[in-house]
């Protein structure tokens, strides 16, 4: 974090509650970015606002979506406000965008875990989590691509003793995070939680989309900072 955005911070932490500022503190005991979920072309907005939903509940951070053929689009009744708390990245500028996503996970020390029901590789439980994990999703008639399949480290399934074949993207993903996220919190030797540079850049952004009237703050502030500087 920048200085000037350090005293940004910190000037808005003037107009927020201290009930507010309490509650991310609290919620940002468990944040987390060692488990960021990709969601692949996922086009139906009631299953692709569940995950948002679901992430925000468990405590991932960032979640990204890739708009290959489909534009992701949010159904607010279903994701109750959780967008607001969230890192959404979205990757559309090229026709084929999954092969850029994976790479700049990678390059950042993820192992690409696909999520598919007829690679009998890991579960949830057994999935290894000391290397950050990024959890991908496909849509919902077609699953992931073949390229994600192809140049995932791992893959993982839901175990299911029914007839159906699997269980809807918006259920996975819930059933995933939560068990996922829960034996984060359970390990004592992995450090999984948001660095406090990083604490600091999702309480300012937290702040900006607490606040009304945004722009005025940010008008109020550069002419202090411009006159301090």
């Amino acid at each position: 974090m920048s200085p000037r955005d350090k005293a940004f911070l910190d000037f808005l932490y003037q107009f927020i509650t201290d009930d507010r500022k309490e509650r991310f503190e609290q919620v940002l005991q468990n944040r987390t970015r060692h488990l960021t979920v990709v969601l692949e072309d996922i086009f139906q907005p009631h299953n692709a606002s569940a995950v948002l939903r679901s992430c925000d509940l468990t405590g991932v951070q960032d979640v990204h979506i890739i708009e290959n053929n489909f534009t992701f689009d949010v159904n607010p009744d279903v994701v109750m406000g959780s967008t607001k708390w969230l890192d959404i990245h979205r990757y559309n500028e090229e026709e084929f965008n999954t092969p850029a996503v994976i790479e700049q996970l990678k390059s950042k020390g993820y192992q690409i875990v696909a999520t598919c029901p007829h690679r009998d590789d890991y579960t949830p439980e057994t999935l290894p989590l000391d290397r950050p994990v990024a959890l991908f999703f496909g849509t919902e008639k077609t699953g992931l691509t073949d390229y994600v399949l192809d140049h995932a480290d791992q893959y993982v399934r839901i175990p299911m003793v029914g007839f159906t074949e699997s269980f809807n993207i918006s259920v996975s993903a819930a059933l995933l995070v939560y068990t996922l996220t829960r034996r984060l919190r359970e390990q004592t030797d992995l450090d999984w939680h948001l660095s406090e540079e990083e604490k600091n850049e999702v309480r300012l952004e937290w702040s900006k989309r607490t606040l009304n009237r945004i722009r005025q703050y940010e008008r109020k502030f550069n002419d202090l900072y411009s006159s301090e500087h």
